[in-house]
């Protein structure tokens, strides 16, 4: 059996929420399912700030399997957040998420793989015999036939948790709110050779579903930020400067009416200065500040994504880890170097 020393394979990453009633037996078989499979595996769980018994189920679980790893959050993030939890974590080259509540089947995560193998970067399921109610599937299709439309990426099932990547393609990502439903659109920005498989699904059998409806208009606000950081992620400016240059085209339609009713009125001055000028000043006054606003865009898209290396959640504790492999070195917050700098000129 491989120690927790190893490199596994895969990193199978699982978010889990208030999932006391699916834990006893979704991850059981989720391990199952991946012992059988020919490679070495890594199944990493992330209590996503769960205040029934999740927490303690999961720790008793890892006691006795060190290949399962258990990370929980201080609060719950999100599912987003969770995942980016599990990623950061993740040490295989290929790294699969899945959803907690067994719906997912573990078992195809090895034809998952077998085809990321062949050449593609990401690889994302398809539940195409969806066990879910008729109105959920039904705004499910409309959203994936929105999200292709607009960014491009044309997949048939954008909510399904369990795809296959390059841990190289998503490790590095920042995601943040509710993106995770658009990864592979932001590694397609980054040039991954992406394709589908249909993959099993099965009713809920335990616990109830986090889903709601309320989600539909997050996602569509998401969609618009999603489509502008395809086109403008690395210039902000271009974006504002088309507002600006619209702005002022706009203000000089606006003096050239104002103009030309002066000419051919007899009193120019009070034709010229009605309304049309006033609104052409606004248009002005709305360019110059896209442009503030482009620069400031700019400087944002420098630094303010790179704070904490993007990291923005807290972790409790984690079970299973070590600090002792290489890859794993937690990173010193900013009290422990100024304390161990003092450490230092102490003894000197």
């Amino acid at each position: 059996m491989p120690t927790r020393y190893d490199r596994p394979d895969v990193s199978v990453v699982v978010p889990v929420f208030q999932e006391e009633a699916s834990i006893p037996t979704v991850i059981p078989r989720f391990l199952e399912s991946l012992a059988q499979q020919r490679r070495s595996f890594e199944l990493i769980v992330v209590n996503d700030g769960s205040r029934d018994r999740t927490g303690a189920l999961l720790d008793q679980l890892a006691a006795r399997e060190p290949r399962l790893r258990v990370i929980h959050l201080a609060r719950n993030f999100g599912q987003t957040a969770a995942l980016m939890a599990g990623f950061w974590a993740a040490r295989a080259p290929v790294i699969v998420p899945l959803d907690g509540d067994g719906q997912n089947e573990p078992d195809d995560i090895a034809m998952l793989v077998d085809q990321l193998e062949g050449g593609y970067d990401v690889v994302s399921g398809w539940r195409k015999d969806r066990q879910d109610t008729w109105l959920r599937t039904r705004v499910s299709r409309v959203a994936n036939w929105l999200i292709g439309r607009v960014t491009g990426v044309r997949l048939h099932d954008y909510g399904c948790t369990l795809k296959a990547y390059r841990a190289g393609m998503i490790r590095d990502a920042r995601l943040y709110g509710e993106m995770h439903r658009f990864i592979p659109v932001f590694t397609s920005m980054h040039g991954a050779r992406i394709t589908e498989m249909v993959v099993r699904h099965h009713p809920r059998r335990a616990g109830t579903s986090k889903y709601g409806y309320d989600r539909v208009l997050k996602v569509l606000f998401d969609l618009v930020l999603v489509r502008m950081l395809q086109r403008y992620r690395t210039k902000p400016m271009h974006f504002f400067g088309k507002i600006t240059k619209w702005s002022w085209l706009a203000t000089a339609a606006c003096m050239a009416f104002a103009i030309v009713q002066a000419i051919y009125s007899q009193d120019p001055w009070a034709a010229f200065w009605g309304k049309a000028p006033l609104v052409g000043v606004m248009f002005f006054l709305l360019g110059g500040f896209s442009i503030m606003l482009g620069l400031v865009a700019e400087l944002a898209m420098r630094g303010a994504y790179e704070f904490n290396a993007g990291r923005y959640w807290d972790e409790a504790r984690r079970v299973n880890f070590t600090s002792a492999v290489p890859w794993e070195e937690p990173r010193a917050a900013p009290d422990d170097l100024r304390s161990a700098a003092l450490e230092d000129a102490t003894r000197r």
